[in-house]
């Protein structure tokens, strides 16, 4: 196994627990109780994914799908559906909460003062870390929770760039993946935010919970590289069916397609439609995302029509010519042998 392999893998592994324990510490510090450690507990099924990808993937990635990124929601999305209920009733001041920092920064050095020379360094780190908690608990909450969606996002990206490859993808499908990740990561974080931040919404439960579940729908996306990797075809009588040979040529196209009809543009654009259309629930900022999800739906629609009419034209064009291609992205020489080599084995059995 090689050296930068190992790391990446064991590194970006400890990133995504440490933020996970991190969202679970919020959520024992804002609902007081000890309890809600017990969601520490999900992060064993992450070090049980390290072990097996470590021993039978080498620590490297796999096809289509990544583990680790599947089990870091798993870790994470509780603890923020938590800390997200809880957030209702409280509000950010900035006065207060400056003093508290101030006086915070007063005991941090009342402490290193007290405990240099006459105590062991030991001693010193934990009065040291001592007070940075307390000074990290001062924080809003608000704004914790904030930077947490944040941080959130910014690690999905991060790590799946870090986490080692496999074989099946490449560098280059990897980088198309990350750059369509950061947008999808940006449209996200602001379908959070700026719904959340709604004060009506905060005083119903369903419609904070059905707004919870689409942001948990839309975040299944990023543990899949569909995006990015055409799905191959083997030259067999089913896969010469028109709906098999659409789907082996555009893939990674019709899977682009799907994830914002269903999975992104098309939720959003269902629960804003529902903010304003029976909760009358007007902003600049909610109908401009408004248009921008109905726009953004048309032109998925638009790309649907014409790669269905280009495939039509092609199939047309094939079967006049009396050519049968197992998939238009393998040459057609190799899939009439194949198909050729097939029917004489047919005929001899």
């Amino acid at each position: 196994m090689e050296l930068m392999v190992l790391l990446n893998a064991l590194v970006t592994r400890l990133l995504f627990v440490l933020h996970s324990l991190i969202g679970v510490w919020r959520v024992t510090e804002v609902k007081k109780e000890p309890k809600y450690w017990l969601l520490a507990l999900l992060n064993l099924l992450l070090c049980l994914e390290t072990g097996l990808t470590l021993k039978f993937k080498q620590g490297r990635g796999y096809k289509w799908f990544s583990p680790a990124i599947f089990l870091y929601l798993i870790c994470t999305v509780p603890s923020l559906w938590l800390l997200e209920i809880h957030h209702g009733t409280q509000y950010c001041s900035n006065e207060p909460g400056a003093g508290q920092v101030n006086v915070t920064n007063q005991d941090f050095n009342q402490s290193r003062d007290s405990s240099h020379g006459s105590e062991g360094i030991d001693h010193h780190i934990i009065q040291t870390a001592k007070v940075l908690v307390n000074q990290l608990s001062t924080i809003c909450e608000t704004v914790w929770t904030l930077a947490l969606h944040q941080t959130f996002l910014l690690l999905l990206v991060v790590g799946r760039w870090l986490l080692p490859i496999g074989m099946e993808i490449t560098r280059d499908q990897l980088s198309q993946l990350l750059l369509m990740f950061v947008g999808t990561a940006a449209d996200i974080l602001e379908f959070a935010s700026e719904t959340l931040d709604i004060k009506d919404v905060r005083k119903n439960y369903v419609l904070l919970n059905a707004i919870l579940a689409v942001w948990t729908w839309s975040m299944l996306q990023f543990p899949l590289d569909l995006a990015v990797q055409h799905i191959g075809c083997k030259p067999t009588a089913s896969a010469r069916r028109i709906p098999s040979l659409l789907f082996c040529r555009y893939s990674a196209e019709l899977w682009n397609i799907g994830v914002s009809l269903f999975i992104q543009d098309g939720p959003f654009f269902i629960v804003r439609s529902i903010l304003m259309g029976h909760f009358r629930i007007f902003n600049q900022l909610l109908v401009f995302f408004t248009a921008k999800n109905i726009l953004v739906l048309t032109l998925q629609l638009y790309r649907l029509a014409v790669i269905t009419l280009d495939f039509r034209a092609t199939i047309l064009q094939k079967s006049r010519k009396g050519e049968v291609s197992c998939c238009p992205c393998e040459p057609y020489e190799a899939s009439t042998q194949a198909t050729a080599e097939q029917d004489t084995e047919m005929k001899v059995h």
